[in-house]
C-alpha cells in the first residue's frame, strides 16, 4: 500500500489499509490512521497527525514549522480529525507555544490552496474554500463555511453554522448561524439556507432573525442588545449560543450592514 517512489521513515506510525503514493514524503514523527489516503507529492513533516478515511491529496504540505518569528522550535502538532479531505497545495502548519496544536476536526472540507497558519482551530463539518487564508490562532466553529478568497486575521473567530462570502476580508468575530457579506465585511441576514438542510425547525430560524434583529436593527449598542435578549427572549440552546459566543468576544463582532453609511 506504500509505493516505492514514496519516502517514509521508518519510524513514522503509518496503520493499516493506508496508501501512500509515490513521491509522497512521510518524516519520522507522523501518524497516519487506518484507511487514509496520500497522494503523490503530498509532504506530511514532523507533528503531523492524520486520523482515519482522510484524504491528503496532491502537493499539500501538513505540519510545516510556522511562518510565526516567534517560533523558537518547539515540538508541536498539526492535527486532522477523521473522515477530512485536504485538497491540493493545501498548507497546515503546526503550532507555537501559544496553544501547541493546529486543529482541523472531523468531516471537513479543505479546499486547494488555502492556508491555516499555526494554532488555528476549525471544528467538525467546516469547509474552507480555495485560496482562502486564516492568520494565527484562528478559530471556526463546527459546520462554518468559509468562502474562496477569505482572508481571516489572525485571533478571529467564525461562529458555528455562518457563510461567509467569497473574498470576505474577516477582521472581527463573526456570530454564529448568519450570513457575513458586503466591504466590509458585515451582518447581512441569517443563514436560513444553511440552517434548513441542517434540519433546523422554521421556528429556531425564526428565533435566531429575532435576536439578530434586536442585535443590529433596534438601535441598541451590543450590551444593551444582549441584556434585553436575556430578559425578553425565551432560552433556547441557540440564544444561549449567541449570548456567549458575543459576551467572549475579544475582538468585538461584525458590523451590521443598517449600520453602515450609505
Amino acid at each position: 500500500m506504500i509505493h516505492k517512489l514514496a519516502y517514509v521513515d521508518p519510524k513514522a506510525k503509518i496503520a493499516k489499509n493506508v496508501i501512500v503514493d509515490p513521491f509522497a514524503s512521510i518524516s519520522k514523527d507522523v501518524e497516519i490512521g487506518e484507511g487514509t489516503w496520500i497522494g503523490s507529492g503530498a509532504v506530511l513533516m514532523d507533528g503531523a497527525r492524520i486520523g482515519k478515511n482522510c484524504k491528503i491529496f496532491p502537493g499539500a504540505v501538513i505540519a510545516g514549522i510556522p511562518q510565526d518569528l516567534k517560533f523558537a522550535g518547539e515540538k508541536t502538532t498539526a492535527e486532522v480529525g477523521n473522515n477530512t479531505t485536504i485538497r491540493e497545495f493545501v498548507t497546515l502548519n503546526r503550532g507555537t507555544k501559544a496553544k501547541g496544536l493546529t486543529k482541523v476536526g472531523n468531516n471537513c472540507l479543505i479546499q486547494s490552496y488555502a492556508h491555516i497558519a499555526h494554532d488555528c482551530a476549525l471544528g467538525n463539518n467546516c469547509i474552507l474554500g480555495s485560496h482562502a487564508g486564516m492568520a494565527g490562532e484562528v478559530e471556526v466553529d463546527d459546520f462554518a463555511i468559509v468562502s474562496p478568497y477569505s482572508i481571516v486575521h489572525q485571533f478571529v473567530r467564525i461562529g458555528k453554522y455562518c457563510f461567509v462570502q467569497a473574498a470576505g476580508k474577516v477582521g472581527k468575530d463573526v456570530p454564529p448561524y448568519i450570513l457575513a457579506g458586503r466591504e466590509p465585511l458585515s451582518y447581512t441576514g441569517i443563514n436560513s439556507i444553511g440552517l434548513r438542510r441542517k434540519n433546523f425547525k422554521k421556528e429556531t430560524i425564526y428565533e435566531i432573525q429575532e435576536i439578530y434583529r434586536i442585535i443590529y436593527q433596534r438601535g441598541m449598542n451590543i450590551s444593551d442588545a444582549i441584556r434585553y435578549i436575556e430578559t425578553n427572549s425565551p432560552a433556547t440552546d441557540e440564544r444561549d449560543e449567541i449570548i456567549l459566543f458575543i459576551n467572549n468576544s475579544k475582538r468585538g463582532i461584525i458590523r451590521g450592514y443598517f449600520d453602515n453609511d450609505e
